[in-house]
């Protein structure tokens, strides 16, 4: 490990002491701060898979209706019914903080003029299997919005335990054992020009004599 280029003089080595000092807490609440990020990475992460797990099967589900559906009706009828949307969704997506992280808290509501409003086909033209398919994607749609929600902050939870590790890695890896060898090379050269100046000092009492 390199020191760093300083002189060694009893100012530099206060200077560097200090610098020590800071960078050792430093270390210490960013080894805690990333601690606490994989604590929560991890809760996030689990909830992840078993919503995703939970959401592919309902998605599996209702497109194994829609596919029957479609199987036995009209494909016009069927590009009809969908072609204009019978409500429209308001999204709201906010902020909040994890660990210095801020990550999407999303919310979404109907609007209350079309909260009420049904696809408007005529129960000829339907059977069972297509209103079962939009029924179960209509409850799905929370699942899907939150998925995403913690998918993001899974994403900007990585990058900063990411960065977080890197700053941490470079603290204890790289500047407080170069702080600290500079540290020792200071001291010890001190006490060698203190030793060197004793001794002048004792051969010029000896000459004295």
């Amino acid at each position: 490990m390199a020191r760093l280029n300083v002189k060694p003089t009893r100012m530099e080595l206060a200077n560097l002491k200090s610098r020590l000092s800071i960078s050792t807490r430093g270390h210490k609440l960013l080894k805690d701060k990333q601690d606490e990020l994989m604590r929560q990475f991890i809760i996030l992460i689990r909830k992840n898979n078993e919503l995703r797990k939970e959401v592919e099967e309902e998605l599996t589900e209702a497109m194994k209706a829609f596919v029957v559906a479609k199987s036995l009706l009209n494909e016009s009828f069927i590009e009809e019914l969908f072609a204009v949307p019978d409500k429209s969704v308001t999204l709201d997506i906010q902020e909040k903080n994890i660990m210095s992280v801020m990550v999407p808290e999303m919310n979404f509501s109907v609007n209350e003029d079309d909260k009420d409003a049904e696809l408007q086909y005529g129960l000829l033209n339907s059977n069972s299997e297509l209103d079962d398919s939009i029924e179960r994607i209509n409850k799905i749609l929370p699942k899907l919005l939150e998925l995403s929600e913690i998918e993001k902050s899974c994403q900007l939870m990585a990058d900063e335990i990411e960065k977080t590790r890197r700053r941490v890695n470079a603290l204890e890896h790289l500047k407080i054992p170069q702080l600290k060898e500079t540290i020792h090379y200071i001291e010890m050269k001190l006490e060698e020009d203190e030793r060197a100046s004793i001794t002048r000092i004792m051969k010029v009492k000896d000459m004295g004599q």
